[in-house]
């Protein structure tokens, strides 16, 4: 089966490990994300995938073949990440051309015309956009290739709302007409929740999660009431958290509700389920 196989990876910087064996999937045909807090690990992952660093223990394998220095997954990943990594004196006419001639698989024509929906200025030197609009020039890099698989890091750094709704649109728009994996790593989980399909939890170098979206809210819920009420209910289950506010409690808790006349009930949505998780493993 097509897919991004983690296996044991590890990375050490002197006294820090970085990534601690980790194991984790990434099938064709989904949009994942790869959500973790600053300094999760989630850069680190996404260069090691993209060769742009090297692990130290583990394997990678794209499509069942290794990935370290292969020549031959080169058309079956990209990586849109927030480093700069194109010759900031050419213009972005230029660079797109460059890049059509480095990927077969690179829409020339879908650049032009996904820069003009932003409105970003073709005849500019990379060197002289905006951070915004470095951004907006890797994110039409990404999106006007045709591969199985695109990781993007950090997308919507120093984008405006209206131009990371529109980046959210296309990227949709793509997925729709394309067979492809979009891996999106972010900590603004608020704005992908409607977009993913999968969650890879990554926090502490250590992978807490993966499981998709859909089956994560289906088995934790919210439970909320006078806190002595709510302590009561919570005996023998998994809670993931609490917030109190005077006598009042609410719980975060795994697993299915079960009825209380004194309590209320509602759902709990994927960027409190994500913050609970990295509170309970940082306790």
């Amino acid at each position: 089966m097509n897919r991004i196989q983690i296996s044991n990876i590890s990375k050490q910087y002197k006294d820090i490990k970085a990534l601690d064996h980790i194991y984790c999937t990434f099938e064709s045909g989904r949009i994942y994300g790869l959500l973790g807090r600053n300094g999760a690990g989630k850069s680190t992952l996404i260069n090691i995938i993209a060769n742009r660093i090297f692990a130290s223990e583990g394997e990678i394998t794209i499509d069942g073949l290794p990935s370290v220095e292969n020549m031959a997954i080169h058309e079956k990943i990209y990586c849109m990440s927030e480093a700069d990594l194109y010759d900031s004196n050419l213009k972005v006419k230029d660079l797109f051309k460059w890049t059509s001639r480095f990927y077969d698989h690179f829409d020339l024509d879908q650049a032009f015309e996904i820069a003009a929906r932003f409105h970003l200025d073709v005849n500019k030197r990379f060197k002289s956009l905006s951070k915004g609009y470095q951004s907006i020039f890797k994110l039409t890099i990404a999106l006007s290739l045709d591969l199985p698989y695109i990781i993007f890091d950090e997308p919507v750094l120093g984008l405006d709302a209206n131009h990371r709704e529109l980046f959210y649109s296309l990227l949709l728009k793509n997925y729709e007409q394309r067979e492809c994996t979009y891996i999106i790593a972010t900590h603004l989980i608020e704005e992908v929740a409607h977009l993913i399909e999968d969650v890879v939890l990554i926090d502490q170098g250590k992978i807490l999660l993966q499981d998709s979206v859909e089956h994560l809210l289906q088995n934790a819920y919210c439970v909320s009431g006078f806190a002595s009420e709510v302590d009561q209910y919570c005996l023998g289950k998994e809670v993931l958290g609490q917030d109190t506010l005077g006598g009042m409690k609410i719980a975060y808790i795994k697993g299915q509700p079960q009825a209380s006349e004194k309590l209320q009930f509602s759902p709990i949505n994927l960027q409190k389920l994500f913050v609970k998780l990295t509170e309970r493993s940082a306790a």
